[in-house]
């Protein structure tokens, strides 16, 4: 059970056209039809503001995005703590759409799919670390890959 981020949506979207990997568009709906690929409503409508195509696509599927809620908020919240945030958010992090993603997440129990860089490292300053490494982090640990690592290890093939 996995996660989407909108970064990977969208890099999917823009990498592999709809017209000339139809098989692969065909197999990421039934990954969302049979819940085994979710995606937040911050994500999505990330995704519905600046790509109105891929948002179309996306709601003709019969999915309804995850509302954030107070469970989901409170996950949000100790993590923006622990990194030290308290909205004071860095350029080079995660903001709090990105917080709210990880924490849906989370609190599924779902690895999550994002094509944001990964640092091989954590930076000093936590503010800087991006979704990949907030997700490495002891006091998140969840599953991190990008959207190729998906496909990938789903071991599809689409011919």
């Amino acid at each position: 059970m996995y996660e989407i981020d909108a970064s990977s949506i969208v890099h999917a979207w823009e990498n592999y056209p709809i017209t000339q990997f139809p098989k692969l568009w065909d197999w990421f709906a039934d990954e969302f039809e049979s819940n085994k690929l979710s995606i937040s409503k911050v994500a999505f409508d990330e995704v519905a503001h600046k790509f109105p195509e891929l948002s179309t696509w996306l709601n003709n599927l019969s999915i309804e995005p995850v509302k954030t809620n107070v469970e989901i908020i409170k996950i949000a919240l100790t993590i923006s703590q622990q990194l030290g945030i308290d909205d004071d958010y860095s350029k080079k992090g995660v903001d709090e759409n990105d917080l709210f993603i990880i924490a849906n997440a989370k609190r599924s129990n779902r690895a999550l799919i994002s094509n944001e860089a990964v640092q091989s490292k954590p930076p000093e300053n936590l503010k800087n670390c991006k979704i990949p490494a907030v997700c490495a982090l002891p006091f998140v640990s969840i599953e991190c890959l990008n959207i190729l690592e998906y496909i990938k290890k789903s071991g599809k093939t689409f011919s």
